[in-house]
């Protein structure tokens, strides 16, 4: 007994099948009534049922075709009213051709009941389909459903309500938030009989609707889905999700990523002047199979170079980006060996070559100095006079926030490298440098190992609750580097804007909020040997403004090369590195 009463859809076809029937009888009925003032001669009765025989097998056939019997009725909508209307047009269309060809199939037949049919037809069919969506939308179970807010209005927000009223959603809309300026005109507006309220009414929305989730629209830009986010979660909602457009008519509800919370997105970056750089282009890439330059080989492979040779020490990390892009040359080389790099940069006459290689992390750089002073100075300065030597047009060198009045080894390095690219002797060939802060999901960045912890059931460890950093999406770091590359003259220090710095305890708590399934301690651990509590990206205020506004140009710091070379050499055999670095960099502050 119970499976027969379960939904099918032969039981879904079979009730509007015999619904639709019943009722065109009816209204076929009711428009002949209508026709003879609710008196109808005795012939005219007569063919009454040939005529229904004809013109419902037709209507039948053409809702049928129109796809309005295989419809979950819950999603019935506009799209599916006009499809209809559509086959009621068509059916009384026929219909009318057919008694104009053959006037005594039917007779006697009044011509004005087709147009009043019509009508009724449309109605009554589509009435009951509305009333049966309606109907369900009434009985929707919502004990275990979640009273959920929508956060932003967009084209996709009726499909996203449509998708949310489904027995098996878990989220039911109480009500939606306009959050940008242009819709605050929608305020007290319904969409899909949900109504539209202000960010202001959020918390009291969250009382008295008693909401325990929340859904943002995916097409809301970042500042706004920061905004909401915050609050959101001040309001006391926890689970806060996001809505992702898969087609015109499907969204997919999914877990709001912290790299969407910390993304910039800037305005201004212009992809037409990145591939017109980089197209056709033979571009060599040092330290390909880190983070950073792997990412620059992913995009100048999507910008078109014609040929990418990509170098790295580490066989593992060349062979991973080599398994993303196959059709790139791979040489495994140290760049501290010399020799080896003028002959491959030789071989390959590269049209822009771009350093990444370097040590990064500032506590394993602090334990070990010389290796950082080797990889960093050295190697850089063999990448440099090697591009140099053999005329590669364009040399661009990968630099750090952590070079900006530097107080860790790592910064010391990277800044000597920037004095070194602004000061030697470029030839033939123009030198810029581009300087920005951390990248999310880089090899070593906060962000994978507060998951990793997370994961593991905490504590996530912190090391001072003041440290800020800047943040920026890897994929727009590197694009933002090769623009800046593509506007560069030679000599500039770049400086990419990186928005403004993030809290690392507030970090902490919203990835809290965003991954565990339970709570989850902060543990602070203390400044690791070399760590700044904030980061900086520009040295002094004698930066200049480019065409771009997320890239900006540092003052040119003048240093006679051949002290530089000679305090390089120094440095690889000095016994106190730290003392001799201080010397070349005045402002590197070593913070123990």
């Amino acid at each position: 007994m119970i499976g027969w009463l379960r939904p099918s859809n032969a039981k879904r076809i079979a009730f509007f099948l015999f619904s639709d029937i019943f009722l065109s009888l009816l209204t076929l009925y009711v428009s002949y009534l209508l026709r003879f003032n609710f008196d109808i001669p005795d012939p005219f009765l007569v063919p009454f049922f040939w005529v229904a025989a004809a013109l419902i097998s037709i209507k039948l056939f053409f809702i049928h075709w129109f796809k309005n019997y295989t419809i979950i009725w819950r999603f019935y909508g506009l799209q599916e009213a006009k499809n209809l209307f559509f086959a009621h047009l068509i059916t009384y269309g026929i219909f009318a051709l057919i008694h104009t060809v053959f006037p005594t199939l039917f007779f006697p037949f009044p011509r004005s009941v087709i147009i009043i049919d019509l009508l009724l037809s449309f109605i009554f069919l589509g009435g009951l389909r509305l009333l049966k969506r309606s109907l369900l939308e009434i009985g929707a179970p919502r004990a275990d459903r979640k009273p959920t807010l929508l956060i932003g209005v967009s084209s996709n927000s009726a499909n996203l309500i449509k998708s949310m009223l489904e027995e098996s959603n878990e989220y039911y809309p109480q009500g939606i938030i306009a959050l940008q300026e242009k819709n605050h005109n929608m305020i007290g507006s319904y969409l899909n009989n949900i109504k539209i309220f202000g960010i202001d009414d959020i918390p009291s929305l969250i009382t008295s609707k008693s909401i325990t989730a929340a859904i943002i629209d995916g097409s809301l830009p970042n500042d706004y889905l920061r905004k909401a986010y915050q609050v959101l979660s001040d309001a006391g909602v926890h689970e806060i999700k996001r809505s992702r457009l898969l087609d015109d008519a499907h969204n997919r509800i999914e877990a709001l990523s912290i790299e969407e919370l910390l993304a910039r997105h800037p305005k201004d970056l212009n992809t037409g002047t990145i591939r017109e750089f980089i197209r056709g282009k033979t571009v060599l890439i040092t330290g390909a199979g880190g983070s950073i330059g792997s990412e620059i080989a992913i995009q100048c492979h999507r910008f078109g170079a014609a040929n990418l040779i990509l170098i790295d020490h580490s066989e593992y990390n060349l062979y991973q980006i080599g398994e993303k892009l196959p059709s790139a040359t791979l040489r495994l080389c140290n760049i501290l060996e010399h020799s080896t790099l003028e002959t491959i940069i030789k071989t390959v006459n590269p049209d822009i070559l771009i350093h990444a290689a370097a040590y990064k992390h500032v506590p394993l750089c602090e334990a070990n100095i010389n290796a950082a002073i080797m990889n960093n100075i050295i190697g850089s300065r063999n990448v440099i006079d090697s591009a140099i030597k053999f005329n590669v047009p364009k040399i661009v060198i990968i630099s750090t926030d952590k070079a900006v009045r530097p107080t860790n080894v790592m910064g010391a390095t990277k800044r000597i490298v920037e004095l070194y690219a602004q000061n030697v002797d470029p030839g033939k060939s123009e030198i810029v440098a581009v300087r920005f802060g951390n990248v999310l999901g880089s090899s070593g960045s906060v962000i994978p190992k507060f998951k990793s912890q997370i994961e593991s059931g905490g504590p996530i460890t912190i090391t001072h609750p003041d440290v800020e950093r800047y943040f920026m999406l890897i994929s727009e770091a590197c694009q933002l580097v090769l623009q800046a590359a593509s506007i560069a003259r030679g000599g500039e220090l770049f400086i990419l804007d990186m928005g403004r710095p993030v809290k690392i305890i507030d970090l902490a708590q919203t990835m809290i909020r965003l991954y565990a399934t339970h709570p989850i301690e902060i543990v602070t651990t203390g400044l690791r040997s070399g760590e700044k509590l904030f980061e900086e990206l520009l040295i002094d205020e004698s930066e200049q403004k480019t065409a771009f506004d997320s890239i900006l140009i540092a003052g040119t710091t003048h240093y006679d090369i051949d002290q530089l070379k000679s305090q390089i050499d120094l440095l690889i055999e000095s016994s106190e590195p730290k003392t001799l670095l201080q010397k070349i960099v005045p402002e590197y502050t070593p913070m123990d």
